[in-house]
């Protein structure tokens, strides 16, 4: 994901959760869908995570950071393992997940249409039973007529297949019907403006097939961005092919984990007064801790805005431990990072939670420059494990 999802976040004063009986979660108003499942535990841990939604300029349909994968290995040899996990943005969490692999996770974001956004996910993650089959519906293409002969075929294959199948009406229109009567059943309250909005998601992705990439605010996709199909491409910095749709074994563990309803979304500002804070005590009760906290490079923003210092304190309160990270994106704009990997705009960093507390109890960060370089844990790493 492009962390610009914080270009505007402003501090949420004055929070209080909106009641599902007549508002949608982060306070979207019209009128509501009957629900198979008003009151779903899904439903109503989302609802009390959540606050109001804030303003975002673009959809964040897709990641811009080609370089995401590249954290793996650090986060393998630091046993980055288990507990919770928490994301912002779109489907690039998913391959976080998969190697993860917590007990749940919360995707939070500033914007409603993220939430929405990860509702639709979910739904087709439900209904494809394997990766080719997930592909097709997002993009409104007809499955191959023995989708369990693909299990064992490479993303590569797959998208190739993906590619060559043009879009298809009535599989698309097929698609958009699972994903409405799914999306019913979660319990989490929706207008008739929050259906459209996902389907106006949903056919992006018809319209562009594995072209789609981030757009601007005018919904034009910029170029110079990856691709959805290169990002499905990407591989981590031994080489190896990581996206959450490279193995069917992945795809299934994550399937599990939606049906289970284990990866909810929730409507946040990370320096907000309360859903971050929310989540962390949810982990507490829990009894785990964090894993992994993916926050793109949402700090930028914050610290532009003056309340880089109120999402401090809060990350400092959150459950961790010694092997709890923090993956960050940064994007050089004139700043070269020192492990940037050549022939890739963003550079995946990691640093332990463990480090920013310390950081913070001594006074904090300098400046952004500094935030992104104090504590950066080098990606390449020879030792099996570190504890």
């Amino acid at each position: 994901m492009d962390a610009r999802t914080a270009l505007l976040l402003l501090p949420l004063a004055g929070v209080a959760l909106l009641a599902p009986a007549t508002r949608s979660i982060g306070g979207t108003d019209g009128p509501l869908l009957t629900t198979t499942h008003q009151d779903t535990g899904f439903a109503r841990l989302s609802a009390r995570l959540s606050e109001p939604g804030g303003f975002f300029s673009s959809d964040n349909l897709v990641s811009n950071e080609a370089s995401y994968l590249h954290v793996l290995g650090r986060l393998r040899s630091l046993g980055v393992r288990g507990g919770a996990y928490v994301g912002v943005g779109p489907d690039q969490n998913f391959s976080y997940i998969a190697q993860v692999r917590p007990e749940i996770a919360f995707m939070i974001d500033i914007r409603r249409d993220n939430l929405l956004h990860h509702l639709m996910l979910k739904a087709i993650f439900e209904n494809a039973p394997t990766r080719v089959e997930y592909l097709c519906m997002l993009t409104g293409r007809v499955p191959p007529a023995r989708p369990r002969a693909w299990e064992r075929s490479s993303i590569q294959e797959i998208v190739e297949y993906v590619d060559v199948m043009p879009a298809d009406s009535a599989a698309f229109a097929t698609a958009v019907a699972k994903i409405r009567d799914s999306i019913r059943r979660y319990g989490i309250p929706v207008s008739d403006a929050d259906l459209a909005t996902i389907e106006r998601f949903h056919s992006e992705f018809y319209r562009w097939g594995l072209d789609i990439r981030y757009s601007n605010r005018f919904g034009v996709p910029l170029w110079n961005m990856p691709s959805y199909r290169q990002l499905l491409l990407e591989s981590d910095l031994d080489g190896h092919q990581r996206n959450y749709l490279a193995a069917e074994s992945t795809y299934r563990y994550l399937q599990d984990l939606q049906r289970k309803n284990r990866i909810v979304p929730v409507v946040g500002d990370l320096a907000g007064d309360h859903a971050l804070a929310a989540v962390g005590r949810e982990i507490a009760a829990r009894r785990l801790v964090i894993s992994a906290f993916y926050v793109s490079n949402v700090e930028q923003y914050l610290m532009r805005n003056g309340v880089f210092d109120r999402f401090a304190a809060t990350v400092t309160r959150l459950p961790h431990d010694a092997r709890s990270v923090i993956i960050r994106s940064y994007f050089g704009r004139g700043w070269p990072h020192r492990d940037n990997i050549p022939g890739y705009y963003a550079t995946q960093l990691v640093e332990r939670i463990a480090d920013f507390s310390s950081q913070i109890a001594q006074g904090g960060y300098s400046s952004y420059i500094d935030l992104v370089q104090r504590n950066v844990l080098p990606l390449r790493d020879t030792a099996a494990v570190e504890r």
